[in-house]
């Protein structure tokens, strides 16, 4: 048996230069983003349905902002029936009110049917 001398090939290494670190960009401060201020039929719903001064969030005023929308859109689907991406959406804002209504109707019962009654729903 013959032995094989093993050769060793020294591989040339290339010598990289290393960019200077890009400097790190300043941030700034971005000023925080204001809503717009809500329509008029918006108001008016809020101010009806609202349990203390200032209230926008209570279950009531959110399911009588629903309810105003749902009214808007079914006026939307009567004049144009073939509109399904709306009538998607409506279909997801009808569950969402009665996710509210059930949430209440668990909470309190009384408040539950006093807007029950106020916004006109049937059950």
């Amino acid at each position: 048996m013959a032995k094989t001398a093993k050769t060793t090939v020294k591989k040339e290494t290339k010598k990289v230069e290393k960019k200077p670190a890009k400097a790190a960009k300043k941030v700034e401060k971005q000023e925080p983003v204001i809503a717009p201020a809500p329509s008029e039929e918006k108001m008016q719903v809020i101010e009806e349905f609202q349990v203390k001064p200032g209230d926008t969030g209570s279950p009531e005023v959110q399911v009588a902002l629903l309810t105003a929308r749902i009214e808007k859109l079914v006026g939307h689907l009567k004049g144009n029936p073939g509109d399904n991406h709306s009538r998607r959406g409506l279909l997801g804002i009808v569950s969402k009110r009665r996710r509210l209504l059930n949430y209440l109707e668990k909470k309190d019962k009384k408040r539950y049917t006093e807007i029950v009654k106020k916004v006109g729903l049937s059950k």
